[in-house]
């Protein structure tokens, strides 16, 4: 086992992490928090850093593991993200690989030697991989230069995507003691970012959270028609049609739903790809390499996929059916605009959603106190999509950014919804529900509220709340029913598939009842409109000289063709965004495309001359 050593090297510089940016990776300088987490590190100190989706957190680890001595260990939940990862560090002349199911014997056997022969800079292995005690042993006889704990959400039960092999992390704290932790996630609210400390023992830690602000990226959501599977599938089949040509991921909430959708999207002209976890593997990864290799792609699949898949040009996400909570939300709008450039998140949702959510909450197994905490994460996401606060602004205060400020851009900042004062019609609804003996569904309620019941019986018209509601239109009351779903004044009993509505949280009920809680609802549902004017490279393409253009259209045949030869995604070659600065510069030499960035010394040696030479072909 190898500790600290009173006879160690220097500690590398800030300043050689920099050096080491540019010349591998081909950027000038670290952005937002990286060089503060980078200089921890370097420092031999642990350290939590909380990133956004984008932001860079894999850099932050990368750069020290190579400037430190010994191996830089990296544990990452997916093989996917693990692949991913490796690939392109192997673009950029990194020698990384990675432990898996998915490894011969023959080349574990190699990778391990190369580990003991000091040939290997980064090693990635999955946390169910190093529970293995053998893995462990191996471990312990090398000198290791780092521990990186890639999406470290995963340890916390109050986090959105809890995994128990996590939670044996900890440990690495007493089996490598004089080796520097670093824990980076996307998605943690205070109470995650606690657990996480305590869980993988971080205590002496350094906490670094960057702001969430994701400016590049223009947020709506819509009201789905209640019951109507059919107008939701139509409207995902219009939203992807008016973004033709460009790369997204549509997320359903079932394995029917993505083989549906998926289908009606190839039927209406679209490079659509189903993808779930009822495919055998082989199938998913074929799919997966398609959705990272071929232009204009679009992902069909169930709300678990994307942890950290980097296709850097996703132009936009769609919830067909939205996630579980704000840090899922967040995590999964933020596989669009990796790049930089301008993407959207647009996000249907229904009072059926948040049933659907609850229930799949109660199905599992937890304690009551997490189930509880789950629970107002369900509420909390569907309150942001049925507000009428910016929704960026209401995230970034979930998590902790108290000082955020409206974005502009999104659909509640560029056309703000009407709201009103919906106090009175919320206690006629309660009253309703609780007056008819919580036994009937959501039309049934309604009808009761405007007098319409069909076959009324005595019993009915002599309540109280016969007919209370008269004065408001059918849409109206749909309108506040749906609200108070979303606020958990009513719920759902699913009923066997006629679901019942009965009256939700009692102290909250108590409190709407006494005038002591106010009650707001959208007079009209906000609405997804037309694509807007896009900002940024990608957009510009459309006004670009021709002979740019043409430059990089020849760039990216050159790339897409290097990629197939490699079995590789296009984008760990080189991203679009550095194929649009090197079309726009046109260098004409090798030392003018190495300035460019996102051009790293091992890129300019292996693909410099083929560039230059892709280039004058369009000229």
């Amino acid at each position: 086992m190898f500790a600290d050593s009173t006879l160690a090297p220097p500690q590398p510089t800030l300043a050689e992490a920099r050096a080491t940016l540019e010349r591998v990776w081909g950027h000038p300088d670290f952005r937002g928090l990286q060089a503060a987490v980078v200089a921890e590190v370097l420092a031999g100190r642990d350290v939590l850093a909380v990133l956004p989706t984008g932001g860079g957190k894999s850099v932050c680890y990368q750069v020290p593991a190579l400037l430190r001595p010994g191996l830089g260990l990296v544990i990452s939940p997916l093989i996917a993200l693990m692949t991913d990862q490796v690939e392109a560090l192997k673009q950029q002349g990194v020698r990384a690989a990675r432990l898996d199911s998915g490894v011969s014997l023959e080349d574990r056997s190699a990778i391990w030697r190369a580990a003991r022969a000091g040939d290997l800079d980064l090693l990635y292995v999955s946390p169910e991989g190093l529970a293995s005690g053998a893995m462990l042993d191996r471990l312990a006889e090398l000198p290791l230069s780092l521990i990186a704990i890639d999406e470290a959400h995963c340890v916390s039960q109050w986090g959105h995507d809890f995994r128990p092999d996590y939670r044996t992390l900890g440990r690495l704290a007493e089996v490598f003691p004089g080796t520097p932790r670093i824990a980076v996630t996307a998605t943690a609210d205070a109470r995650t970012r606690e657990d996480i400390v305590r869980s993988l023992r971080l205590e002496g830690a350094e906490v670094l959270v960057d702001s969430f602000a994701r400016p590049n990226l223009q947020l709506s959501a819509v009201r789905k028609e209640s019951g109507s599977r059919a107008k939701t599938d139509a409207a995902v089949i219009a939203l992807v049609r008016e973004r033709r040509g460009k790369s997204g991921v549509v997320y359903c909430g079932s394995r029917d739903g993505c083989e549906r959708v998926a289908q009606a999207l190839q039927e209406a002209g679209t490079n659509a790809i189903a993808y779930h976890a009822g495919m055998d593997a082989r199938e998913r990864d074929r799919r997966l390499e398609r959705f990272l290799a071929e232009d204009g792609a679009v992902m069909v699949a169930t709300i678990a996929f994307g942890m950290g898949v980097d296709k850097a040009d996703v132009r936009f996400v769609i919830h067909a059916d939205p996630p579980g909570s704000l840090e899922t939300y967040w995590q999964e709008i933020g596989r669009a605009g990796r790049d930089g450039e301008t993407a959207e998140g647009i996000t249907l949702y229904g009072p059926s959603d948040i049933a659907w959510s609850l229930r799949r909450l109660e199905g599992r197994p937890m304690a009551e106190e997490v189930k509880a905490a789950q629970v107002r994460k369900v509420r909390q996401l569907f309150a942001m999509l049925d507000g009428a606060v910016c929704r960026p602004q209401a995230v970034r205060r979930y998590f902790g950014e108290a000082e955020a400020q409206p974005c502009g851009v999104c659909d509640i900042c560029q056309d703000p919804p009407a709201m009103f004062d919906a106090t009175v019609h919320a206690q006629k609804a309660l009253a309703a529900v609780q007056r008819l003996g919580e036994r009937f569904g959501r039309g049934r309620v309604i009808d009761h509220l405007l007098g319409k019941t069909r076959d009324v019986q005595p019993w009915e018209t002599a309540l109280s709340t016969w007919g209370i509601g008269a004065e408001a239109p059918l849409h109206t009351w749909r309108d506040v029913l749906d609200h108070l779903m979303f606020e958990g004044l009513l719920v759902e009993d699913p009923n066997e598939g006629k679901p019942l509505v009965r009256l939700g949280d009692p102290s909250a009920v108590r409190a709407v009842y006494r005038g002591e809680r106010t009650v707001e609802v959208r007079l009209t549902p906000a609405r997804v409109s037309a694509p807007r004017a896009r900002t940024g490279r990608n957009a510009a393409l459309e006004t670009l000289d021709a002979d740019v253009r043409a430059r990089f259209e020849a760039l990216r045949a050159w790339r897409r063709e290097r990629a197939v030869e490699q079995r590789v995604p296009p984008y760990v070659i080189f991203q679009d965004r550095t194929l649009l600065e090197i079309a726009m510069a046109e260098p004409g030499t090798l030392d003018a495309l190495g300035h460019i960035p996102g051009v790293g010394q091992t890129k300019l040696d292996r693909y410099g001359k083929a560039v230059l030479a892709a280039l004058s072909t369009a000229a």
